[in-house]
């Protein structure tokens, strides 16, 4: 079976959530690496932990 390839994606975002983001990346880190470390930890928590925040 031939593997498929990679197709890739492009979200737009505001400045402030870029920035926001920028403010959380570790060195050399892509926007793609850490939204993929986000989604595996809601993956694992099922929920993101927010301070104060309750349903």
């Amino acid at each position: 079976m031939e593997a498929s390839p990679t197709v890739t994606h492009t979200l737009e975002i505001s400045d402030e959530l870029r920035e926001r983001l920028d403010d959380h990346l570790e060195d050399d880190e892509t926007y793609e690496e850490f939204i993929t470390e986000l989604v595996a930890i809601y993956e694992t928590e099922g929920v993101f932990l927010q301070e104060g925040y309750s349903e």
